[in-house]
């Protein structure tokens, strides 16, 4: 421990360049896997049957299939056909893929408990397909949505150590990199917990925050607990 708060010190400049990328790829993960997830979330509900056809095939193929498999195939398979992202890029785009993929049945099951009363109401004043979902179906479905999309927010972060499996200078790598020079493992993977610890709870508190804000919105009931 006498070696390894020293180093420690020195590495804090790595160490927080780390953390902005781990931050920087759950974020831009998150945004991603949010676009497909209510993309394939809506598409899957489509009166088409091809168009729901396609839809659970592309959202079960990317949830039966490991994000570690996704993330290494994007990294080393795709050059090979001619397409070749940063590191970064394929890190995000499996995130995205793998957590939309999970988001879509999250938005499909939000959006038919809505109950069917709300939409026949909206439907006798009028309202066109667009703008019943828009007005009426979507803003009470949101509330629905944000305890799972939560759960998915925090999975997708801690999903982000296998960017160091793809040369990432993420959270992990710069720990680990600590790790190799004090040989101090116990201090510095503690010090990994802490840091995904406070990283998921400041991103649960913002969750919760908005579901509050949502559920105030809508008149609920326990919207300022």
């Amino acid at each position: 421990m006498a070696d390894f708060l020293p180093e420690l010190g020195r590495a804090l400049p790595s160490i927080g360049e780390g953390l902005l990328t781990t931050l920087e790829a759950t974020v831009l993960g998150a945004a991603l896997a949010l676009v497909l997830a209510f993309a394939l979330g809506l598409a899957s509900r489509s009166r088409r049957l091809v168009v729901r056809g396609a839809v659970r095939v592309v959202v079960e193929f990317l949830r039966g299939t490991s994000l570690y498999v996704q993330l290494f195939w994007l990294f080393f398979a795709l050059p090979m056909l001619g397409f070749r992202l940063e590191p970064m890029a394929c890190g995000v785009l499996a995130f995205g893929l793998n957590y939309g993929a999970y988001g879509a049945e999250v938005v499909r099951g939000a959006v038919a408990a809505v109950p069917a009363a709300q939409s026949e109401a909206a439907i006798a004043l009028g309202m066109g397909p667009g703008l019943r979902l828009r007005r009426v179906v979507l803003p009470q479905a949101y509330v629905l949505m944000i305890p799972p999309f939560k759960n998915l927010l925090v999975q997708l972060l801690k999903s982000t150590p296998l960017l160091s499996l793809v040369t990432v200078a993420d959270l992990t790598f710069r720990i680990d990199q600590l790790r190799s020079a004090t040989g101090g493992t116990a201090a510095a993977y503690l010090l990994l917990l802490l840091l995904y610890f406070g990283i998921a709870a400041l991103l649960g508190a913002g969750m919760n925050a908005l579901e509050r804000t949502a559920k105030e919105r809508l008149g609920q009931e326990g919207g300022k607990a």
